[in-house]
C-alpha cells in the first residue's frame, strides 16, 4: 500500500503517514527500523506493510516508494 510521510520524530523513530483518502496512521520505530530508512522527510512517498483492520491496524513496514 502506497501512502505519503506526514510526521517523523528521529529521536523515536516514529510519525504517521497519510493514506490517500487523508486517513492519518502512526507507526512505531519497529515498523521504521524494517525498511531500513535511515530518514524520513514529510512529503516523500513510502510504501506501508499493515496489519489489522479498522482501530486496530497497524504499520509493520515503512520503506520509500519506488518505481
Amino acid at each position: 500500500m502506497q501512502a505519503t510521510a506526514y510526521t517523523y520524530d528521529p529521536e523515536t523513530r516514529s510519525g504517521q503517514v497519510l493514506l490517500d483518502d487523508g486517513t492519518p496512521v502512526p507507526f512505531d520505530a519497529a515498523a521504521f527500523d524494517a525498511g531500513g530508512l535511515r530518514l524520513l522527510r514529510p512529503g516523500q512517498r513510502v510504501r506501508i506493510e499493515t496489519e489489522g483492520e479498522g482501530g486496530t491496524r497497524r504499520i509493520t513496514l515503512v520503506t520509500l516508494q519506488t518505481f
